[in-house]
């Protein structure tokens, strides 16, 4: 397991240790796209090169393999998107979660949209090895990480990141984009972070954000999730244990957390969007959360169902 650094920082929201390790009923699940309803939607679109997800993380082995056929842009920022250090936590992080969008299909990474651009904008510094500490950044480069790919031409944000014990001045500086990408209409997809809290941050309660927590591959929320009011409002539940996605040295990792959660519901954003071009930010946001629902009071999200937000997108449409 990755550690998380409580400061007041941005840190990458952990990896879990693989299913094999849990209880052997999880070992008998379905798989997480099944999980989720992916796969009928990834049968209509691999997604398309208009489509743009900007990945606010650590740099990617833009060199894999399975990345090859993807189309990688880089926003210019103080760090470079391609990995320096195949063995630091930042590469191996950016990675996996760029495995889990716009890897090839038929790899070991779940490759819900491998057609669309893929924008990489790394927030987080290589270390010298995956036994050094988390990466982080602050508030405010983040802020200006998420302004830049609001700039950049990003039509979904991913951000397999927590904020923890941030400064009232950073969390200003966060709405401001926030509400930013809200008027530009670019959906940001936030992992609700793995400390096991009950509570919220100026990224988990935004209502524009889509928060997202993990849960097991029966779709039961596991503990370590963070939890709140606005996160059972707004946000989603994603699979979040035993995913396999691309690793770096020809190694296919199976981890979990948040950070591998997020991805599935910013890809499910993007193929809808590739299907249905001429729909809005807001309509596919609604779409994908279940906005017309009525949802329980609770500090739990409902699963991801991406199979149901096409649906209601093709109801929106006729």
């Amino acid at each position: 397991m990755f550690p998380t650094t409580p400061i007041s920082r941005i840190t990458t929201s952990s990896y879990r240790q693989p299913a094999s390790l849990f209880s052997p009923a999880v070992r008998n699940a379905a798989s997480p796209l099944d999980l989720v309803k992916l796969r009928p939607l990834m049968e209509l679109s691999s997604g398309r090169v208009e489509t743009t997800i900007a990945l606010i993380d650590g740099p990617i082995a833009s060199n894999h393999k399975d990345l090859s056929n993807t189309n990688i842009r880089e926003i210019p920022g103080t760090l470079a998107g391609t990995c320096a250090r195949a063995d630091s936590v930042a590469c191996m992080h950016g990675t996996f979660v760029a495995g889990i969008l716009c890897a090839t299909r038929g790899s070991a990474a779940p490759a819900i949209c491998p057609k669309c651009t893929l924008l990489v904008r790394p927030i987080f510094a290589e270390g010298t090895s995956a036994n050094g500490h988390m990466p982080s950044a602050t508030p405010q480069e983040l802020a200006t990480a998420l302004s830049d790919c609001i700039e950049g031409g990003a039509h979904v944000i991913n951000l397999s990141a927590a904020l923890a014990q941030p400064s009232s001045k950073g969390e200003r500086k966060l709405e401001e984009v926030l509400d930013y990408a809200a008027r530009r209409g670019v959906i940001v997809v936030v992992a609700a972070g793995n400390q096991g809290r009950v509570g919220s941050t100026a990224l988990t309660r935004h209502p524009w954000v889509i928060p997202v927590i993990a849960c097991d591959l029966r779709g039961r929320p596991l503990g370590y999730s963070n939890l709140g009011n606005s996160i059972g409002r707004r946000g989603l539940s994603a699979p979040g244990d035993g995913v396999t996605s691309l690793g770096v040295n020809g190694k296919a990792p199976t981890f979990g957390g948040t950070s591998a959660a997020a991805p599935f519901v910013t890809g499910t954003i993007t193929l809808l969007l590739s299907v249905f071009p001429k729909a809005t930010a807001a309509a596919v946001k609604s779409a994908v959360t279940r906005a017309g629902f009525q949802r329980s009071p609770t500090v739990v999200p409902p699963l991801l169902d991406a199979w149901a937000a096409y649906q209601d997108l093709i109801k929106r449409a006729g």
